[in-house]
């Protein structure tokens, strides 16, 4: 009895292992291969959740945000910006990289819609998307607000805030969360500023929260950074808002 006891719960939790596993999804933007990772639940059409990773590409931070998300009850799928072959290996060639996106903007925010066909591809209700973004993956977020992308909201989580002056500012019509860390180095005054001046001009629907004794990286555990009182506070932010434009 035991024995079989026993061998129901280990048949259980691998189901279960199983159902929270990400799958691999390889895709294209012209000729680059992509390869993003997929939460298992695209069995059916629904709200779904775009990741945009930080300057290093796919890393335990997104894979356990899109986890969590899944648990949620939202398809999440973690975009690959940068493609086969390009995933930096250091912090001096990630910032290589992640430089040239952000100077040529127009590629990454192509880069995001690629991402974003394939969500919907996979099952995503297309009037239920949202974007988040952390570090580099935040600026995307507000490169996806910028491009007008076809989302519902987006979620610059310790995210660059700004962009090159000569660009004017538009209209934003997506609904924008920032979640910004109160000692981010990488984050001016004037680089705040400016986003605030940037959404208020673009008359957007937006929301700023600053999160109190806080580096850059404060919500990845792996990051010294790391202020597990205020990540926590800002994934309960993050899911709250989820929850007024997705569902």
């Amino acid at each position: 009895m035991k024995t079989a006891l026993t061998l129901f719960l280990l048949t259980i939790a691998t189901m279960s292992m199983k159902a929270q596993e990400l799958k691999k999804v390889s895709y294209k933007d012209g000729t680059q291969q992509l390869n993003g990772l997929i939460t298992s639940n695209t069995d059916k059409k629904g709200p779904a959740v775009l990741i945009l990773p930080a300057w290093k590409g796919i890393d335990n931070e997104a894979t356990q945000a899109a986890l969590q998300l899944q648990k949620e009850g939202y398809i999440a799928f973690i975009a690959d910006i940068y493609g086969e072959g390009n995933i930096p290996a250091d912090n001096t060639a990630a910032s290589k990289i992640a430089g040239h996106y952000k100077t040529d903007y127009k590629a990454y925010q192509q880069r995001i819609s690629a991402a974003l066909d394939q969500l919907k591809k996979a099952g995503a209700d297309p009037k239920k998307i949202a974007v988040i973004g952390y570090c580099f993956g935040g600026t995307g977020a507000l490169e996806t607000a910028r491009a007008g992308l076809p989302v519902s909201a987006v979620i610059s989580i310790h995210g660059g805030l700004s962009k090159s002056p000569d660009r004017p500012n538009t209209a934003i019509n997506v609904k924008v969360l920032v979640e910004h860390p109160a000692a981010d180095k990488s984050v001016s005054k004037e680089d705040y500023d400016g986003l605030v001046k940037e959404l208020n001009e673009g008359k957007a629907d937006w929301q700023i929260i600053t999160y109190a004794n806080s580096g850059h990286t404060f919500t990845n555990p792996e990051s010294p950074e790391y202020n597990p009182v205020m990540a926590k506070r800002a994934w309960s932010h993050t899911l709250l808002f989820l929850k007024e434009v997705l569902n």
